[in-house]
């Protein structure tokens, strides 16, 4: 990971777009892990991808966001101006408008049933965008979209790492499950990391939805992991209503959460300290979120 300090971003800044060098820079908290996001005065961020596997998203990003602004029912993040790499930071980078508004994760009044059917019209309104100018699931989305049996092989070593700590029988059920459909339509817009700290939330309300980096045209499963990864009992009941999608989707999606869970439990993606992934398996093996 690149070591991205405000003293860099004020001379990127400096350097490459003088009209706003007199502003001031601070960091963004808590900070995110593809990227560092740094505020530039009261209506600008900078976000800058914190390693070369997230570079990819800087360009998707401006071209994909002005198309969905045009049709979603809640602001995201429009680049205003896009930096080059220099002798200080090696990668593209992009400066945004600032949207106004605390992350889900930090929020404090949130209504959790409101926000699930909010996020839900969201979702079912980013697949009915037009999909010409969307890139296809792949690797810039990092496989979100994709079947979840792109997955495959790393599901069958957590298992194996994990074998004395997972039920590995009830794991192994969840996944077959998951891997007995695929999306039947055409592809759809997908958000890809739907998730607490890439929401926004103002007077008690979902506000606005941030970091697009890994979202493309493919299968919309993906998107409704938050149903383990944060609701609970009728949270759940309602974001599945708001989103319409059929059982089929939910097997898909709760073979997302049980990977992303398994993999980070297996020392296979990022670290978790504080041990989330955890909770998640076991929201995961509890409920299929399927009446």
């Amino acid at each position: 990971m690149t070591d991205i300090t405000v003293d860099i971003v004020r001379a990127l800044v400096a350097e490459q777009f003088p009209q706003w060098a007199d502003m001031p820079v601070t960091p963004v908290e808590p900070q995110g892990w593809d990227n560092r996001t740094f505020r530039i005065g009261d209506d600008l961020s900078a976000r800058l991808p914190s390693g070369e596997s997230y570079v990819a998203a800087v360009e998707k990003e401006d071209r994909c966001l002005p198309v969905l602004a045009r049709s979603l029912p809640l602001p995201v993040p429009e680049a205003v101006a896009t930096g080059r790499p220099s002798s200080a930071y090696p990668f593209p980078w992009s400066v945004r408008r600032w949207l106004p508004g605390r992350t889900v994760a930090d929020a404090t009044d949130i209504d959790r049933t409101v926000l699930a059917r909010d996020l839900g019209n969201f979702l079912t309104n980013l697949r009915k965008v037009p999909t010409e100018a969307g890139p296809a699931a792949g690797r810039h989305s990092h496989f979100r979209g994709c079947h979840p049996s792109v997955y495959g092989e790393q599901v069958e070593a957590a298992l194996t790492t994990l074998k004395d700590e997972v039920d590995v029988t009830a794991c192994q059920e969840i996944w077959g499950d998951a891997l007995t459909s695929a999306w039947p339509q055409a592809p759809v817009w997908f958000h890809g990391d739907v998730a607490v700290g890439n929401m926004l939330a103002a007077e008690g309300r979902l506000s606005a939805v941030i970091d697009f980096g890994t979202c493309g045209v493919g299968d919309p499963a993906c998107d409704l992991v938050m149903a383990w990864t944060y609701f609970e009992g009728a949270e759940r009941r309602a974001f599945r209503e708001a989103v319409g999608l059929d059982d089929d989707a939910w097997r898909r999606a709760r073979g997302w959460a049980l990977w992303k869970a398994l993999a980070t439990m297996g020392g296979l993606s990022s670290p978790d300290p504080e041990r989330f992934q955890n909770q998640v398996l076991v929201k995961v093996l509890e409920d299929p979120v399927i009446d």
